[in-house]
């Protein structure tokens, strides 16, 4: 099946090993580099204490247990004071491995949490392009899955690489100390080693990276399915749904194989070459024993070195799937942190004014009267109207085809100005070069706010001065009273309420058990979807924009109820620029000016008498619409 719609995020930095840890761990540094430290030190010191109690059997069995042999009534007293010391070290090494574990734990999920932190703030900084492009499931799999798979390397992986260096180091020294042959021979077995998993790591790193994707593609079709079950089954399509899963399935199984395959590998293989190493080593060594040349705690120690210098190999081919994936997640989540941001070059700012006695004063009391502020020395003002002009635009939203099409029309201030026309004829698209959701290319035209480029316009100030209520209606979980407030936040209740009893809200909200106080959640599934529109209208009236946006606002309520708030909408649009998106004409009759579009062209335009007589597009939309009602 296609990955059509779970698109991966790839950049030339994924191949960037190093880059990828050293990213990772500058969070370590920049937030718990004394922890980390101290975690090292404690990890140092348990991996000491082990190679120090392996080494102390050489004394203990050549000076307190050798000599002794076959001697009556021997002095133990040497014998038991340096068990005592073992004791002493095998403590500290126990002490050490706990302070260790509490430190690292602390370290790496603050990490994942300061990781997520950052990601978030990158994706409120991205372009609507990006969430119009991806599905909430593919989203998602960024903070849950990619991001916590960083942890292994964190918590284990790395302080496993540390162990590991101490003890083989340690080990080495002390096995050179007791015997320059066998190390020989030791040394030989962990080349290998170190060569076979760097061959597995080199051809694994890809396999780990596509089971990341895999991940994020099926966490996307599931969501994706899950919140359209109504329209599967109106459709009966759980048969269809089940067998795009299965292909998804397959592809996350393929990838599984192949990981595991590498991962189960790395282990048996460098434990299996450290018993053939430990089996050498203590037949060569057995035989310097007998010859004479090396005595037998020496070879006791030695052969406690070679399993523990076999011990932190295997260690860390227990942790090769873990780190693998760890780079994968890691990888996958700073390519997203790379992403660049909703790019904003505007510096006008909008602003409440007041009548001076020559010119405008900016003040920062709610006036409702405002004026752009352009950043000269002195600071200029223009009042905003509401003239809002489109200037032979042209918009696409890929290189394939023209969405818009040499677009010029213009609304005056205060004016109504309705969109009629086909799906997919552009409608939408204009209100969204309004808002700067997406921007036109230079050269394709121009959009202009009473005079000014919009793209001169910083991009909040622009939005704060146009309202939007869209056919999709997005409520938070908290109380309805909350959700209105989301318009403008230091909106106070008597405000949000009169902003509801504007819209009409206010009568149905009365009626709820707990009133404004009543907790919405999963989108406000517990309220009508005219309702959840109703509350939409009311978010947007508290907000108080001086240019609204109404895309098929009214297309979730009822008749009834749509009779019911025109009259408050009509106050809410007084003295407002409006724009209007509507499949029921009969909304739009009353508008100043009827824009009617086609294939991204506009093909008439005139007040509803003025298109009625014309008899043409807009005249078989509108007696079409009259004949189904």
């Amino acid at each position: 099946m296609a990955d059509t719609g779970y698109r991966q995020l790839r950049t030339s930095r994924a191949n960037d090993v190093l880059g990828t840890i050293a990213r990772t761990f500058s969070y370590i540094n920049k937030h718990f580099r004394f922890r980390f430290i101290l975690a090292i030190v404690f990890t140092m010191l348990s991996s000491l204490a082990t190679v120090i109690s392996s080494y102390m059997f050489t004394p203990i069995i050549n000076n307190y247990i050798v000599p002794y042999i076959g001697v009556e009534n021997p002095d133990l007293s040497g014998f038991i004071r340096m068990l005592w010391v073992m004791v002493a070290v095998y403590m500290s090494g126990m002490l050490s491995s706990f302070a260790f574990t509490k430190l690292i734990s602390i370290v790496s999920t603050g990490v994942l949490n300061y990781m997520r932190q950052d990601l978030f703030r990158v994706m409120e900084k991205l372009p609507v392009k990006f969430f119009d492009t991806r599905t909430h499931g593919e989203v998602m799999n960024y903070y849950t899955n990619d991001i916590d798979t960083i942890r292994p390397m964190i918590a284990d992986g790395f302080p496993t690489l540390i162990q590991t260096t101490i003890t083989l180091l340690g080990c080495f020294g002390f096995m050179f100390s007791l015997n320059v042959s066998l190390t020989l021979i030791v040394l030989a077995s962990f080349a290998g080693m170190m060569a076979i998993t760097y061959f597995l790591a080199h051809g694994s790193r890809k396999t780990f990276a596509g089971l990341q994707r895999q991940v994020s593609n099926i966490n996307g079709y599931a969501q994706e399915m899950f919140s359209g079950q109504k329209v599967i089954k109106v459709f009966n399509h759980e048969n269809e749904t089940i067998k795009g899963f299965e292909d998804y399935n397959k592809q996350l199984y393929d990838y599984s194989v192949k990981t595991n395959a590498y991962a189960s590998m790395l282990m048996p293989i460098n434990a299996n070459l450290a018993y053939v190493t430990y089996a050498i080593v203590a037949v060569v060594g057995g035989k310097m024993c007998i010859d004479g040349t090396m005595r037998i705690g020496d070879l006791a120690s030695f052969l406690l070195f070679v399993r523990q210098f076999a011990g932190p190999i295997s260690n860390l081919s227990q942790q090769f799937n873990g780190i693998m994936m760890s780079l994968a997640g890691a990888e996958r989540v700073f390519d997203m942190m790379e992403l660049e941001p909703e790019l904003d070059y505007g510096i006008i700012e909008l602003v409440n004014v007041e009548e001076g006695k020559e010119e405008l004063i900016e003040t920062d009391q709610k006036t409702n009267r405002w004026a752009w502020k352009i950043p000269i020395d002195p600071p200029k003002y223009t009042e905003l109207k509401g003239d809002i002009r489109l200037n032979n635009v042209t918009f696409r939203y890929n290189e394939k085809k023209d969405i818009l099409k040499n677009i010029s029309l213009y609304a005056k201030p205060g004016q109504k100005i309705a969109f009629v026309g086909s799906t997919g004829a552009g409608k939408t698209t204009i209100t969204n070069l309004i808002n700067r959701f997406y921007d036109i290319d230079d050269g394709e035209g121009m959009i202009t706010f009473d005079g000014i480029p919009i793209k001169e316009i910083a991009k909040d100030d622009l939005r704060r001065s146009v309202g939007m209520v869209l056919q999709d209606t997005n409520l938070f979980s908290g109380t309805i009273m909350d959700n209105i407030r989301y318009g403008r936040l230091d909106a106070t209740d008597e405000e949000c309420i009169a902003a509801a009893k504007l819209c009409n809200a206010d009568s149905f909200i009365e009626r709820l058990p707990h009133g404004y106080q009543t907790m919405l959640s999963a989108n406000g599934t517990n309220l009508s979807q005219g309702q959840r529109q109703l509350l939409n209208i009311a978010r947007c009236a508290v907000a108080d924009p001086p240019v609204m946006v109404l895309d098929e606002a009214t297309s979730s309520i009822d008749t009834h109820t749509e009779k019911l708030i025109e009259k408050g909408m009509d106050e809410l649009m007084k003295g407002r620029t409006t724009f209007v998106i509507a499949h029921r004409l009969s909304t739009v009759r009353n508008a100043d000016a009827i824009i009617v579009l086609e294939h991204g062209e506009i093909i008439e335009r005139g007040n509803h008498e003025d298109l009625i007589a014309l008899k043409g597009r807009y005249y078989q939309l509108y007696t079409g619409k009259a004949e189904l009602d």
